[in-house]
């Protein structure tokens, strides 16, 4: 089984502090990188930012410009979803790794961590998906997964989709059981359903009901 880790590499050297900066504006030329990786003396220092680097004086050293550099970096360990977050937080395509003695093992690239994600069985495995909404203090992922496999339900995952001071929406994805019965089941426990489902008996009967009306108004 592919684990992230496996994704780390080294296709292109780590920079290195004593560079010339006309030669890292060269390297981002040829690279489609937001940052890179810097290293002293093969000690991770930072990233440097390619639209940093446009502003900077070709003459001098990446050194010369240590202040700038961004200290962000992910574990060999981290799950894929700790080190996804890393990528958001940061707005960049690239992440170093260090281990737990904090030496550079290489980098991940947002493509490749994508590429991991569509191999998960919440992305890869058939079935339903379901986005719920709830007030921030009365959810229960437990009670979520319980309405899910109550109902014959097999849960792949589930994410906070999103979220404020207030309600929270919560993303499932769902293989087997019936899935008019969970959502029904969800309604009950007083969570709103925000994503739309043929399978909604109760969302269809409404539906039915309304067009019924509008036709008698208009007789």
């Amino acid at each position: 089984m592919t684990e992230i880790k496996d994704y780390i590499t080294n296709d292109y050297k780590a920079l290195d502090s004593s560079e010339k900066i006309t030669d890292v504006q060269d390297f981002f030329i040829d690279v489609p990188f937001s940052h890179f990786p810097v290293l002293n003396e093969g000690v991770f220092i930072g990233n440097i930012a390619a639209d940093d680097v446009e502003t900077f004086d070709s003459d001098k050293k990446v050194s010369e410009y240590r202040y700038t550099l961004e200290t962000f970096f992910a574990r060999e360990n981290m799950i894929w979803l700790d080190v996804l977050e890393v990528f958001a937080k940061n707005h960049t395509n690239i992440v170093p790794v260090l281990n737990e003695e904090n030496d550079y093992t290489g980098y991940y690239e947002l493509e490749d961590i994508v590429k991991f994600f569509h191999e998960t069985p919440f992305l890869k495995e058939p079935g339903g998906i379901i986005v719920i909404q709830k007030s921030i203090q009365d959810y229960s992922m437990s009670q979520i997964s319980q309405i899910v496999e109550s109902n014959n339900g097999k849960l792949l995952g589930l994410f906070v989709s999103e979220a404020n001071a207030e309600m929270i929406h919560v993303t499932i994805k769902i293989a087997l059981g019936g899935m008019n019965d969970i959502i029904q089941t969800f309604r009950r426990y007083n969570y709103e359903i925000i994503s739309e489902h043929h399978e909604d008996n109760y969302l269809n009967s409404l539906k039915e009901r309304s067009e019924y009306l509008d036709k008698y108004l208009n007789i």
